[in-house]
């Protein structure tokens, strides 16, 4: 969520995956709270791109440069909608930050709560912090 920072969905994989695998699961999972989906070339998947239009959201997803149609698609990016996607990173950062990186569960269930956990937490003062400082 790029007005509010907030975190809609979270993924963690056991195993490493590819971008393109793991888009499609998130996309379906949060499709009614997206509007507009940026990704880096890492999403570049014509079947993304398919399957967000069928959601009527709107990808904006730069291309792998293998052909002149390519770089022009990607010259053609609103530069200012696609630049919020680093504040995805911001968000992660400061979930490091303020709530520590280190997952201290052993098992892979736990630590995925423990993670979840965290975001719940960030939201919630990202929420309610601003009232407080407002009284």
């Amino acid at each position: 969520d790029t007005e509010e920072n907030a975190v809609i969905d979270v993924h963690i994989a056991a195993s490493r995956k590819h971008d393109t695998q793991i888009g499609p699961q998130l996309v379906k999972r949060a499709s009614k709270f997206i509007e507009i989906l940026l990704g880096d070339k890492g999403y570049d998947d014509q079947k993304l791109r398919e399957l967000c239009h069928e959601l009527d959201i709107r990808p904006l997803i730069k291309h792998r440069e293998f052909t002149p149609p390519h770089k022009a698609w990607n010259a053609r990016i609103d530069d200012d909608l696609y630049g919020q996607r680093n504040q995805n990173e911001s968000v992660n950062s400061s979930i490091g930050q303020k709530y520590d990186s280190s997952v201290f569960s052993r098992k892979w269930y736990k630590q995925f709560r423990e993670i979840v956990a965290k975001c719940i937490v960030r939201n919630l003062d990202r929420a309610i912090y601003p009232k407080l400082l407002a009284n």
